[in-house]
């Protein structure tokens, strides 16, 4: 089976990380992702949820939403129906997990990191975009704390990073492109760290099945592409050489 785009079945596509692209925001990451394109900013708050005050632990969360042309046809806002989709609300939860994996939530102290995740563009895999990116903002957000002296150093545990396999045409791939996504018999987000643990995994038949044999290669082809994504990761990073020793 030819892909979409020619790409080869274990390739991602080209992925791009640029990081502080908005001057106000303590962190923040635009990640084109073939052609898909996000817009991650960490942005600090000194206080917590209700249910963490008093509790000397510190919080991260998202908000995830697709700007009304990031498709071919026009979304309305969600702000104008009152409420947030299913959906949005579902990949903020899963990005704010994600994101809280990397971070020691104790040394963060009691202020809030909230990722903001705007997709300008997609085309398929938003969600592990988001992931990526936003744990780039994430980092530099870390950055922002230990330089203004709010921390004594960067309270990060895990790297974290994300992509989609799926099974098309009875062939598993890496990383589909919306085409692929929407005839797939079957995908799964893969969320893992720099040590090759797993996050969170989320997979479902599409009108087909997963057997052991097909999960074995989404899992083998998902810690492929981590690798790569992370490995990005770190080159956008440009770390120093202390920074570096937290990634080992």
């Amino acid at each position: 089976m030819a892909r979409f785009d020619g790409r080869a079945f274990n390739a991602l596509r080209p992925i791009k990380f640029e990081r502080q692209i908005n001057r106000y925001a303590e962190g923040s990451c635009r990640v084109t992702w073939g052609n898909t394109i996000v817009l991650c900013t960490a942005s600090v708050e000194e206080k917590v949820p209700p249910f963490l005050r008093g509790a000397g632990t510190g919080w991260v969360t998202a908000e995830y939403s697709m700007l009304p042309r990031a498709t071919k046809t026009r979304t309305v806002r969600e702000i104008t129906k009152g409420k947030p989709n299913s959906r949005s609300s579902e990949i903020s939860r899963l990005i704010g997990r994600s994101l809280r994996a990397a971070t020691d939530l104790t040394n963060l102290g009691e202020r809030t990191i909230t990722i903001d995740c705007d997709v300008l563009q997609a085309d398929g895999g938003t969600r592990t975009a988001s992931i990526s990116a936003g744990f780039v903002a994430l980092f530099d957000a870390f950055r922002f704390l230990t330089k203004e002296k709010y921390l004594t150093k960067i309270p990060l545990v895990n790297q974290v990073a994300a992509v989609s396999v799926g099974k098309v045409k009875s062939e598993i791939i890496l990383d589909l492109c919306y085409e692929e996504d929407s005839t797939a018999e079957a995908d799964a987000n893969f969320v893992m760290t720099g040590k090759g643990e797993f996050v969170e995994f989320q997979g479902t038949g599409e009108g087909g099945t997963i057997n052991y044999t097909d999960m074995a290669s989404m899992i083998e082809l998902a810690q492929v592409g981590t690798a790569e994504i992370l490995k990005m990761q770190r080159e956008c990073l440009c770390l120093t050489e202390n920074e570096a020793k937290l990634f080992v």
